[in-house]
């Protein structure tokens, strides 16, 4: 009894050892077949439905060979499509030609088709989510000595939230037809859109017609010395795409942004109440500093308070921890998304952030690269722009003309380098004031006039654009309340009487 129940267990031991991959080659069969005789159905499915999201390899050629053909606007049915596969190979007793006219013959409706489509991508998913399973148990087994256990997570957290947000996961090669259906698909959303932007509009017009807007995936670095209002620029970026987002649903369920978008702003220097302060004087024209000390009329305080009930239907997200590492950020970014929804990420500053492997903690310039391309794959990940702020080194305070260079980034190589666009904040009035010569001299004289005539300009250099001019962009600042806007030229002016 005892031999015959040690057998029974072994039999069972041995079942469970060999599982299939989930599948349902019925389905394959059916969706096909009702493709094969009625190309309609294939529009049903095409949307979320790929080649590889079949499990038979068969399958998947006849319909990438099927897909190829409707979108051409060719009949796609057992005799044309036989051309382009092995139609003499044999399965078991028939050849493919005999089994492509078998799939037809045995067609289902093409009402069932969408039903039996979204089967075939479920079960693909689950396979995926194996082969993630299977990789993390078999690296944690065999986990080399310079991967951690941390290192470990942001891959399969990276690899789960691709799989959740495109229903695959592959890093494979692309056809250059799909980059160039999706280029084509970005211009004519720009050509739809206000203001005729690729990207999503920074609220500036004058920076909007030199970068055509924040583009997707783009690292842009945001960089100027202390003083200079980066932080300040920063912040109005982030208030003019919130405030402007609008939001619409998509087929799918998923709420696409039409205007602005959802802001995902990391402050590692100041905390979120600093962070509310500045963008609530912005807006209200109330000094902050007056705002922090209390010195306000009943008036200013019904502005300061209307101002908080609207911004608290701004779709803005503040995250305030300081020396965040680049595998923390780039967590909280993608559950950001997949929770709120992510347009834009704002990083204020890259020199306060921190690298996640241990050798680069050991060297300023290895972990500053980390960032930078850490900052810019994530960009590309979830495909949204990521602005970062970033010092320059103090060589800018040494020459004649202030002006930052490229060579001015400090641990320039990298930024420089991942950077798809560079801007500097420059204002001529911050260092001019420091330069006040004795008043009642000719030097004094010619100090006010110049000083009157960059008084509330500032300069938004675009030291770099991979898809744009380089140029300054001149705006308007107003110091008291840290805002920038759109400078108003004479010449755009209302015609004035005197």
């Amino acid at each position: 009894m005892a031999d015959a129940a040690l057998k029974f267990d072994d039999d069972k031991k041995g079942g469970e050892l060999y599982r299939e991959a989930p599948n349902n080659i019925e389905a394959e069969q059916a969706l096909l077949g009702a493709i094969l005789i009625n190309n309609d159905a294939f529009y049903r499915v095409s949307d979320f439905l790929k080649p590889e999201h079949f499990y038979e390899p068969l399958h998947r050629q006849i319909y990438a060979v099927a897909a190829d053909q409707i979108r051409m606007g060719k009949i796609s049915n057992p005799v044309t499509i036989k051309t382009f596969l092995p139609a003499e190979e044999k399965l078991g007793d028939i050849t493919v030609a005999q089994y492509l006219a078998r799939l037809a013959a045995e067609a289902v409706t093409i009402i069932n088709a969408e039903d039996y489509g979204r089967a075939i991508y479920d079960l693909a998913t689950r396979r995926a989510l194996i082969g993630i399973g299977e990789d993390m148990v078999n690296i944690a087994y065999d986990a080399p000595v310079e991967m951690g256990p941390s290192a470990q997570i942001e891959d399969a957290e990276r690899r789960l939230f691709e799989l959740a947000e495109t229903g695959r996961y592959d890093g494979g090669f692309q056809p250059f037809t799909e980059a160039v259906r999706i280029a084509v698909d970005m211009a004519n959303a720009a050509f739809q859109r206000d203001g005729h932007l690729s990207g999503i509009s920074s609220g500036l017009h004058s920076l909007d017609a030199r970068m055509g807007g924040l583009q997707p995936s783009d690292l842009i670095i945001l960089a100027g010395r202390p003083g200079m209002g980066k932080t300040s620029l920063a912040t109005n970026l982030a208030f003019n795409i919130a405030n402007a987002y609008r939001g619409e649903q998509q087929a799918d369920g998923t709420v696409k942004a039409v205007d602005g978008g959802v802001v995902g702003f990391y402050s590692l220097e100041m905390s979120s109440e600093q962070l509310a302060t500045r963008i609530i004087s912005e807006q209200t024209e109330i000094s902050s500093s007056k705002i922090r000390r209390g010195e306000i009329t009943e008036a200013d305080f019904e502005k300061l308070v209307a101002c908080s009930n609207m911004m608290q239907k701004l779709p803005l997200y503040i995250d305030q921890t300081g020396g965040i590492s680049i595998a923390q950020l780039a967590a909280r970014a993608r559950r950001l998304k997949r929770q709120r929804g992510l347009d834009v990420m704002v990083v204020d500053y890259i020199q306060l952030m921190t690298g996640s492997s241990a050798r680069a903690s050991q060297n300023r310039v290895q972990e500053i690269t980390e960032i930078t391309t850490g900052l810019k794959a994530l960009g590309k990940e979830l495909n949204v722009p990521i602005i970062a702020l970033s010092q320059l080194s103090r060589q800018v305070e040494s020459r004649d003309d202030k002006r930052p260079q490229l060579s001015d980034l400090r641990e320039s190589g990298s930024i420089e380098q991942d950077a798809d666009v560079v801007l500097f904040v420059y204002r001529e009035e911050y260092y001019l004031k420091n330069k006040e010569p004795k008043p009642g001299t000719e030097e004094y004289i010619q100090w006010e006039t110049d000083l009157a005539e960059v008084t509330g300009k500032a300069e938004v250099i675009i030291a770099k654009q991979r898809h744009g001019p380089t140029g300054t962009v001149p705006l308007a600042f107003q110091a008291e309340f840290t805002r920038f806007a759109d400078l108003a030229f004479d010449d755009r002016l209302p015609e004035r009487f005197e």
